[in-house]
């Protein structure tokens, strides 16, 4: 019986070792800021959620903690800082649109999460 195992185990060997293995999902790189001389533009996706471009190319996503009130209607927000950088801890407010002096909602902002290269590539050709 064993003579029948081996002979059919080493023939699958082969294929076996061909087969790769499941990418392991990689972990998403995170910073707590940014620097303000290297963000290059924003762009507001929806109520939690803020793409800052920087001058390297790079995209960083923030998710705000929790929804923010007009920012996804609006699509505009100032902040105010000490430091020259924009970080997790610091809080941003909806601007609204055609009420001039008119704030709207202040909202903190959650970490900072890198994009991939594909995920930016594909949304600037949609």
């Amino acid at each position: 019986m064993r003579a029948l195992i081996l002979p059919l185990f080493l023939a699958a060997a082969p294929a076996l070792a061909q087969t790769p293995a499941p990418a392991a999902p990689s972990t998403p790189v995170t910073r707590g800021c940014l620097s303000l001389v290297q963000i290059q533009s924003t762009n507001v996706v929806d109520e939690q959620t803020i793409d800052f471009r920087l001058r390297d190319g790079s995209v960083w996503r923030n998710r705000l903690p929790r929804s923010c009130p007009g920012l996804g209607f609006d699509r505009a927000f100032s902040y105010s800082t000490s430091i020259p950088q924009l970080c997790n801890v610091d809080l941003i407010r909806v601007i609204v649109q055609n009420n001039p002096g008119i704030m709207g909602a202040t909202c903190g902002l959650g970490k900072f999460e890198r994009l991939s290269v594909r995920a930016t590539k594909a949304k600037a050709k949609g």
